[in-house]
């Protein structure tokens, strides 16, 4: 059966939208866990509560360069990719299993949330375009991504977040080394694309 694709309108991230990406990725139960997508940005492992991750969040949203972009379909929010400088993401700075691949100033997509009852319409797919539009827009020379290599098998949603080998290579990105991460065993590759003429050209 083919996949429904719906028309999808993708903009970064800004601090007038930080209700939108609160409806992504807001829990619906009060008190509940919830990522925020904070996680790679926090510098160690510091612990902070679920208010705390949504005032991070905000303050990233408001910063004039928004940490990511968010899809629509008919102006409703229907999913968040995270989008930004590899520099500012401590946990990939740090990094053990998911190495650097040279000095270019790479930026990273590192998740994808689309809510339920939109995915496998075409919406992660939508923002990894949108997500490498963004990036060129602000300077990026090089987009890297570390998907998984399911080999056309399905992905469980709990690990689909860190998006496929096959949707990075629809959207123009090519391997460059396989990492030593992995989900349920599934390896992770360092992906990328070039966006813009290297700093170091010329």
């Amino acid at each position: 059966m083919t996949e429904e694709r719906l028309s999808v309108t993708v903009c970064p991230a800004s601090g007038d939208r930080f209700e939108d990406l609160a409806a992504v990725l807001r829990p619906k139960r009060e008190g509940a866990s919830a990522c925020w997508c904070v996680s790679y940005r926090l510098p160690g492992r510091q612990a902070v509560s679920v208010p705390e991750r949504e005032a991070y969040m905000r303050g990233l949203c408001e910063s004039g360069q928004p940490p990511g972009v968010l899809a629509y379909i008919d102006d409703v929010p229907v999913g968040w990719c995270s989008v930004s400088p590899r520099a500012g993401l401590s946990r990939l700075v740090n990094s053990r299993t998911i190495p650097k691949v040279d000095d270019q100033p790479a930026w990273s997509v590192i998740c994808f949330v689309v809510r339920a009852g939109y995915r496998r319409k075409g919406v992660a797919g939508a923002m990894l375009d949108g997500a490498v539009d963004y990036a060129r827009s602000q300077g990026a020379h090089v987009v890297e991504g570390y998907p998984l290599d399911t080999q056309g098998a399905k992905l469980s949603t709990a690990f689909a977040y860190v998006g496929t080998v096959a949707m990075f290579e629809s959207a123009g990105f090519s391997r460059v080394m396989p990492t030593t991460s992995s989900h349920s065993g599934i390896l992770r590759w360092v992906m990328r694309r070039e966006v813009g003429e290297s700093p170091t050209a010329g």
